[in-house]
């Protein structure tokens, strides 16, 4: 009940951080790949009007900023590149098989508590919002890792990995109203060349081993000299 009490924007803010968590376990359980490239672009959504809401509550307006690089690239451009390589590769109709869900989900619960455990001690320290907004945004971490370990095609690792990054982004925003306008510029910069260097990759592995799981990786072996 003490939610209630918080400022209209603070119960916004609570509410996004929950859909972003939801978006998580969405990546964590969806086998399709166009789905898993579509739940990313509506998790980036989300990351944009959660920023915009923290630019008003905060009166920090190059927060604005942020928000624009977050809908141009999680929204638009990387899903757009995505989706542009699973045409090009032809896997846009490929499901992947997740092997125990019902444990995986299970563990990801698992990291949604252990999360809000860690972030106990700061109870005196932060206000209620913030402190949810943490936890929630270790949990989209430590899911989007969950997510690396438990996949096999590597597109789908990718977007686990991209997960991190964006609960990495949602704790900076949330908690300490955003990093310095340097910083966000050049971890914008770094995303961006990364989802280049993961398409080389992509084409790159499918053309060494013939397709993108990359469990065949761990059966090549050298030849006999």
């Amino acid at each position: 009940m003490a939610g209630l009490h918080l400022p209209l924007i603070e119960q916004l803010v609570l509410c996004l951080a929950a859909l972003v968590l939801f978006t998580s376990f969405l990546l964590l359980a969806q086998g399709r790949i166009v789905s898993l490239i579509h739940t990313f672009a509506w998790q980036g959504g989300l990351l944009c009007a959660a920023t915009c809401l923290m630019a008003i509550n905060s009166g920090r307006y190059h927060l604005l900023i942020s928000a624009l690089l977050t809908l141009a690239l999680k929204v638009f451009f990387i899903p757009w590149q995505l989706r542009r390589l699973v045409l090009r590769l032809d896997i846009r109709r490929e499901v992947e098989t997740i092997g125990n869900p019902s444990l995986i989900m299970l563990a990801g619960g698992a990291l949604v508590l252990f999360s809000y455990y860690v972030v106990l001690p700061i109870r005196e320290l932060s206000l209620l919002a913030a402190r949810n907004t943490i936890a929630v945004s270790l949990a989209v971490i430590l899911i989007g890792m969950l997510m690396i370990i438990s996949r096999r095609k590597a597109v789908a690792q990718v977007i686990g990995f991209m997960s991190m990054e964006n609960g990495l982004f949602f704790a900076a925003v949330v908690a300490t109203y955003g990093m310095p306008m340097v910083v966000e510029l050049g971890v914008a910069f770094d995303v961006l060349v990364a989802a280049i260097l993961f398409g080389i990759f992509f084409f790159q592995l499918r053309a060494g081993i013939g397709s993108l799981d990359v469990d065949h990786l761990n059966r090549l072996h050298e030849k006999d000299q």
